[in-house]
């Protein structure tokens, strides 16, 4: 790949116009500040006339100075607006608030302000608009600029593409619908000034966006390393040990941060602890949903000592007096690592960056990564569905029809629209096929890209065993310089716990169990779990009878509990048993549960695959509980084994019907009905109804672990904030 360009041909260029280091000045509140190098040569390019810039700059250098300054100038020169993609609405909220600050007439359309759309309408119309904010998704849609810039209209000047890393189906964060704006640029480079502005790439994703934005674009790439961060790594392998080393040490932490978790359960049980410790913190996840600006305001405002934050606060909150940020478990990739640590002291002389490693974070991690990419036989259930379809579908429909889970529907969809000949198109909010074939190497650039995470992955894995050197390794694996970088100087935090504290966080984090959702529920009866077929318990695809025999149940763990999923993988790989302290604490949480009436009797779940494995575990559960085990299920038929790649297999799920029979007499009782692992709830919802036929009841059941979520019924998976959450 061709070298960044070092700006040779604006070596000479017309000096700026004073108003630019005035407009810098406002903008930072700063009467002394200065443009940083690279600063003004890009707002220069854009002043110059029609050009395509791609800058890549690390967090804190002023990406969105150079375009708010350039937006202005512009217009003070009697150009047209300036019109600027952006990926998350709240992003959008900043940005707006940010160029209202700078004296700019800014204005978003999005979807959660269409009451606004008329007014900012006809504001465009009179040219009473400088800045213009889009989400790709409407910017893309059909006929939309036709519409915003019909003749007569004051035509864009500048066009901005921020977090450009976002085109890139390489990227950690790509977003398919950033995709379809390629075309849309390139039909304006001619015309137009271009301007894509990212943090986060390495070496693939920047050759990636020089093919999608145009060989002709030119890079500005400034140097990667945070000089101010002190980066380290402390390893505290069990969850107990880090909630206890995050309650001692946040109260002697200078200022306010962020505590970053890989999953939507472990930031809700991480905040809840440390309030229970008297910490002044709260949760910011996707089911935040309206409080997140308040949570954002709280924390700038340092009316909180912490968010404890998903990915769902990324790109777009900028606090420059932030003081630390500290990661609960390892991220799964050096691009999301250097993102989200370098939110750290952007204003500061020093900011801290600590990455506490535990036993759950290989296993979580790999989730991740293998969520993010379709299985061959989703992405064939939805052209099939499709190509069935005898009129345009909505994604909710398509998942309905498939069995496949509604958000992976939505986001493959959106994947397969951009490529080269699509499949599929969008008619408005439904889908439809488009008669042409999938790409014959489409399933083999997914699979690379999978190996391209999974290699992430693994640079992860050698980071955290550095002992120094750790800014230096971001640098390289993002593609930087190999050099040394200074450190700022800041001692070590000890890695020491106090055993009171300890003691404390072991007995707030035992045991971890979440409910089951009671599968008598319609939902297990729905079409998401394949078409009726011959021997499938249900009389039909929409029963909406729910027998009160039907009871809840409990798992031992949230599936996003690596610690607990790791030790199940690992012993059914190994050992073709469940650990003794796995059953003791079944046997406490059913003991602490206390379902009304008691079970009387114990069965399970069999497996061709793992004859022994279920019925053992039953059966020692049930010794422990005092309860005779009853073996009266039997599986006739094998089933496709579960995938750990996020959501279950929708072809595992249609295999169902049929699967299950009673092979000997049923006490008719209340029973315990359990299983390892829950991926829909359809496996137990079939073994509960033969039981239920059978005399049997209230079926009550337990599993180690489950996907299901207890609120919707459906699986708990990755969600889309900004990256991917796991629920």
């Amino acid at each position: 790949m061709r070298q960044p360009c070092r700006w040779p041909q604006w070596r000479r260029r017309p000096r700026l116009p004073a108003a630019a280091l005035e407009l810098l000045r406002q903008a930072t509140g700063d009467p002394q500040a200065q443009f940083r190098p690279g600063q003004e040569d890009a707002i220069a390019a854009l002043l110059a006339g029609p050009a395509k810039l791609l800058v890549v700059q690390r967090t804190g250098w002023g990406k969105s100075l150079v375009y708010f300054i350039a937006a202005s100038l512009l217009r003070e020169s009697g150009a047209g607006p300036t019109l600027l993609v952006s990926p998350l609405l709240a992003l959008m909220r900043n940005q707006v608030a940010a160029a209202r600050r700078m004296g700019l007439r800014a204005q978003a359309i999005h979807s959660d302000n269409r009451a606004a759309w008329p007014a900012v309408d006809a504001a465009l119309a009179a040219d009473r608009v400088d800045l213009l904010l889009l989400s790709p998704e409407r910017l893309a849609a059909p006929g939309f600029l036709a519409r915003l810039f019909a003749p007569g209209r004051p035509r864009p000047a500048l066009w901005v593409i921020d977090e450009a890393h976002c085109l890139s189906d390489w990227g950690h964060d790509f977003r398919p619908r950033y995709r379809l704006l390629a075309p849309l640029l390139m039909e304006r480079a001619a015309e137009a000034r271009i301007l894509a502005t990212t943090a986060t790439v390495n070496q693939r994703v920047l050759a990636d966006l020089e093919n999608v934005l145009g060989r002709d674009v030119t890079v500005l790439r400034g140097p990667l390393a945070r000089d101010n961060l002190a980066l380290q790594v402390l390893h505290l392998p069990h969850p107990a040990e880090r909630l206890a080393w995050l309650a001692q040490t946040l109260p002697e932490l200078p200022g306010s941060g962020i505590v970053y978790t890989l999953t939507v359960a472990d930031a809700e049980r991480v905040a809840a602890w440390l309030r229970h410790c008297g910490l002044e913190v709260a949760a910011y996840t996707g089911r935040s949903g309206s409080q997140r600006p308040e949570l954002e305001a709280d924390l700038l405002a340092n009316r909180l000592k912490a968010l404890v934050a998903t990915t769902a606060l990324g790109m777009g909150f900028d606090k420059p007096d932030l003081a630390w940020v500290i990661h609960f478990q390892m991220p799964p990739s050096p691009l999301t690592y250097y993102q989200q640590v370098g939110r750290a002291g952007r204003a500061l002389t020093a900011a801290r960056g600590v990455l506490l490693c535990g036993e759950e974070d290989l296993a979580i991690g790999r989730r991740l990564v293998r969520g993010q990419l379709p299985e061959p036989d989703e992405i064939a259930l939805l052209l099939d569905g499709l190509a069935a379809a005898t009129q345009p579908l909505a994604a909710a429909e398509l998942a309905a029809a498939t069995g496949v889970e509604s958000g992976r529907v939505q986001r493959w969809l959106e994947l397969l629209a951009t490529e080269s000949t699509p499949p599929v198109q969008r008619i408005r909010s439904r889908w439809q096929a488009t008669g042409s074939s999938l790409a014959a190497d489409f399933h083999a650039r997914i699979q690379a890209r999978l190996a391209e995470r999974e290699r992430e992955l693994q640079q992860m894995c050698e980071y955290i065993r550095l002992e120094r050197g750790h800014m230096d390794f971001l640098v390289r694996a993002l593609g930087g310089d190999g050099r040394r970088h200074p450190d700022p100087g800041l001692a070590p935090l000890s890695a020491a716990v106090e055993a009171e504290q300890l003691a404390r966080a072991a007995r707030w984090v035992a045991p971890p169990w979440v409910g089951l959702p009671s599968f008598g529920s319609p939902r297990f009866g729905s079409p998401r779990f394949g078409s009726p077929k011959a021997g499938w318990p249900l009389e039909s695809a929409d029963d909406q009878t729910a027998p009160a025999v039907w009871a809840q149940g409990r798992a031992l763990a949230a599936t996003d509990d690596g610690r607990v999923l790791q030790t199940i993988v690992d012993c059914k790989a190994r050992f073709r048993r469940v650990p003794e302290h796995l059953i003791r604490a079944c046997r406490d949480l059913v003991l602490g549960w206390q379902p009304e009436p008691p079970p009387r009797w114990v069965t399970c779940i069999p497996s061709l695959g793992h004859p022994d494995w279920v019925p053992d575990l039953a059966w020692r559960v049930a010794a422990e509980l005092e309860l005779p085990f009853h073996a009266v299920l039997k599986q006739v038929r094998e089933r496709p084994a579960p995938t750990l790649r996020g959501p279950p297999s929708p072809v595992r799920a249609a295999s169902l019907p049929g699967s299950l029979q009673r092979v000997q007499q049923v006490p008719a009782a209340p029973v315990l009905l359990i299983d390892d692992l829950v991926y829909t709830g359809a496996t137990l919802a079939l073994g509960a109804r033969l039981l239920e036929e059978a005399g049997a009841g209230p079926v009550w059941t337990l599993a180690l672990a489950s996907f299901v979520d207890p609120a919707t019924g459906s699986e708990s998976g990755a969600t889309q904030d900004s990256a991917m959450e796991i629920s």
